[in-house]
């Protein structure tokens, strides 16, 4: 017999050898699933029993049967992934797995990937065996077991153990990309393991080239806080920030892989509650939006009257003529932004008016009455009540960041801020709907001026209900000098999550990151990103602002865990070879990881007379060679042009249908941030490099996206 033949001998029966066990996992599993359904039963039988405390029993057996029904279900995929044989003769083998599972007596049957027995499965190397001697991955389509590979990694032990297959890395690297990011679970190297299991307070900071798997670790260590600390994450929540919606569709299904799904994943145009934008700003509109500066700007603009408000209140009280003029009502303006954000003082508006208009009053005829009569006599009248409300109406922020489309009232609060020039590229620049950079301005809204104050059922019916707080106590005058120098207003009433992973960390404004970090001011952080591939033209701001958000805000005085990875998991070595030489050619500042694989296939150039016939010849060669996932990455200003060519080419329809399942996208240079394709055709990359003045980066950032092939197009 030949060796190929007795090798794939040896490795039948080791399939078939582990497919027993797995097996006998997946009928636990069942088991495990019927009796959490039976426990939901249970739940709902306790409604029957007629009083309260069988409510409440019935919510949490029903809730928690709930919980452990999706994580057995979210783990039923790829279930057991890994076997460790050990040294210690009488040590059974330990299997890991996505989750962990008890046999019927109770003792360990499948070890949970982040417990720490499953720890060594990770950081065992040949150098260090700590006590393994073979280490296997297992390969799994469903509940069937295709594929196993093996690392021997103590070979002096004498071990008669077979060894299978070339390597558990190198054949999950060399598979074909879809258009979802996957656990590297069964994966994750010494390197990247001691980044998950980091301590948990604090802030990690997980630092990279590309293809290091920085946002799959980042991810996968939120899995790991989640398993360790269960009850003050699931009770505080994981809040995941990405650069753009594409992004977020991504990596959506890592979590819930892991069997966690306690975590809200927002891009950085959906971070506040309610609003989605994921159009951007011109860079040159961006860069100002972003600055920290507009921190100033929004700030004056919320203490500003409001646009289109009376500026004048007349009312005729016995013999008196009494009168609130524009600088009165500015005086009683400051007295009330004195005492707290503006919606806080919704409530105290009618008051401060009252006492205004009581201190004019000088007939006799009028002080015979008192100040509860005048009080009660204008409290009554709708005039007066209409002024309140037009003139201090409680705002929604949406309502706020308009004031700053009028070029008139921008020269007004952005003077001595903003540079003149800068004023008018932000008048010039908004548009119809919000862009991304706008969203961060919304909050800083929201953070000066509160949120409104919630409405009862009797305000909601009528407007001029809710205008007055009687329990609120009269304002104290204030004189102008009081409000010369600048507030600082308290934070908003969001819930702060308990943990915040924000990637491409690079790419945040300072604006950004003030919003950002108010969803985080009790929280532990992981953060990710690589300066060479930053987005943002002022690096030494956006610094200041991280350090700011994450040091600087909330109560505690938070640790830093640094964590540098080294290795591109990502690119072949000729496509990463390309990349870094781009990036040592213009001057980028990169972190160049070592690529640990090579195709044998160079990036390709292409230059063509008629631009679509080249992009169209590319792009089919690419679908007939490789076997995932292909992208077309145009300059900005391209994009639906190219995107308009591809959807004319019935040779490629199959590889567009499909959605998120599609094999083909087109996509902008920022678009590409975080994600990885087979193969990439870049359409124009000087003009991607000159489109914005961080474009050297962008085109950085799309050369390392490739994992097979690379094409570049240029007329």
């Amino acid at each position: 017999m030949t060796d190929e033949v007795v090798a794939a001998d040896v490795t039948a029966q080791e399939v078939a050898h582990e497919q027993e066990f797995v097996d006998t996992v997946y009928r636990r599993l069942s088991e495990a699933t019927r009796n959490a359904e039976a426990l939901a039963r249970e739940g709902h039988g306790r409604a029957r029993l007629g009083h309260e405390g069988g409510l409440v029993e019935r919510d949490a057996m029903v809730f928690q049967a709930a919980k452990r029904i999706a994580t057995l279900n979210a783990a039923h995929e790829g279930l057991v992934f890994g076997r460790l044989d050990l040294k210690d003769p009488t040590e059974q083998p330990r299997y890991i797995g996505r989750i962990g599972l008890r046999d019927e007596h109770r003792d360990t049957l499948l070890i949970d990937w982040r417990a720490p027995a499953a720890a060594v499965f990770y950081q065992a190397t040949a150098a260090e065996p700590q006590g393994v001697v073979r280490r296997r991955v297992l390969r799994c389509s469903g509940k069937v077991v295709v594929g196993i590979e093996d690392d021997l990694l103590d070979a002096e032990t004498g071990s008669d153990l077979p060894v299978v297959g070339e390597g558990a890395l190198i054949a999950q690297l060399s598979r074909a990309r879809d258009r979802s990011m996957h656990s590297i679970v069964a994966t994750i190297q010494a390197q990247q393991d001691k980044a998950i299991r980091a301590p948990a307070k604090g802030v990690v900071e997980i630092s990279g080239g590309p293809g290091t798997g920085k946002t799959v670790v980042a991810l996968h260590r939120a899995a790991y806080l989640l398993y360790t600390d269960r009850a003050r994450y699931e009770r505080g929540g994981v809040l995941v920030v990405g650069p753009s919606g594409v992004f977020m569709r991504y990596i959506e299904r890592v979590l819930p892989s892991l069997g966690e799904t306690a975590v809200a994943l927002r891009s950085l145009g959906e971070v506040v509650d309610g609003i989605r934008a994921d159009r951007h700003d011109d860079p040159a509109v961006a860069a100002v939006k972003g600055s920290s500066r507009m921190a100033e700007v929004v700030r004056r603009a919320c203490r500003q009257a409001v646009p289109g408000a009376p500026r004048e209140f007349r009312y005729f009280y016995r013999d008196d003529t009494l009168v609130l003029d524009s600088r009165e009502l500015s005086r009683i303006r400051r007295g009330l932004l004195g005492q707290g954000r503006r919606n806080r003082q919704v409530g105290r508006v009618a008051s401060a008016l009252v006492d205004a208009l009581w201190r004019q009053v000088r007939g006799e005829r009028a002080q015979e009455r008192s100040k509860e009569e005048f009080t009660d006599t204008l409290l009554g009248d709708d005039r007066f009540l209409l002024f309140v409300r037009d003139w201090w109406p409680a705002l929604d922020a949406t309502e706020v960041l308009p004031w700053l489309r009028d070029p008139e009232f921008l020269g007004v609060v952005a003077e001595g801020v903003l540079t003149p020039a800068e004023i008018q590229t932000v008048a010039r620049g908004w548009g119809d709907d919000l862009s991304v950079e706008d969203v961060a301005l919304v909050d800083e809204v929201r953070y000066q001026i509160g949120d409104p104050p919630a409405r009862t059922d009797d305000e909601e019916a009528d407007p001029l209900a809710g205008l007055v707080d009687a329990n609120m106590p009269e304002l104290t005058t204030v004189t102008d000098r009081e409000f010369s120098g600048p507030r600082t207003a308290g934070r908003t009433d969001d819930d702060g999550y308990a943990h915040v992973l924000v990637d491409e960390a690079q790419d945040l404004t300072p604006m950004q990151w003030r919003m950002v970090g108010r969803r985080g001011a009790a929280a532990t952080w992981t953060v990710v990103g690589d300066p060479a591939q930053s987005s943002w033209p002022h690096p030494e701001e956006s610094r200041q602002a991280k350090d700011d958000a994450l040091f600087r805000i909330g109560p505690l005085r938070r640790p830093r865990h640094r964590f540098h990875l080294g290795t591109n998991y990502r690119n072949s070595a000729e496509i990463y070879r390309y990349a870094a030489a781009y990036a040592e050619r213009v001057g980028l500042s990169a972190d160049l990881p070592d690529a640990v694989r090579s195709t044998g296939a160079d990036p390709v150039e292409v230059v063509v007379d008629v631009l679509e016939d080249g992009v169209r010849e590319a792009v089919d060669e690419l679908l007939g060679v490789v076997d995932g996932t292909v992208a077309v990455v145009v300059p900005a200003a391209r994009r639906q042009e190219v995107t308009r060519w591809v959807g004319d080419w019935p040779e490629v329809a199959d590889a567009l249908a499909g959605g998120d399942a599609a094999r083909l996208a087109v996509l902008g240079g920022l678009d590409t941030k975080g994600l990885e394709f087979d193969g990439i055709v870049v359409v124009e990359p000087g003009e991607i490099q000159q489109e914005s003045p961080t474009g050297r980066a962008t085109l950085y950032v799309v050369l390392t996206r490739a994992t097979q092939r690379l094409v570049t197009v240029r007329s």
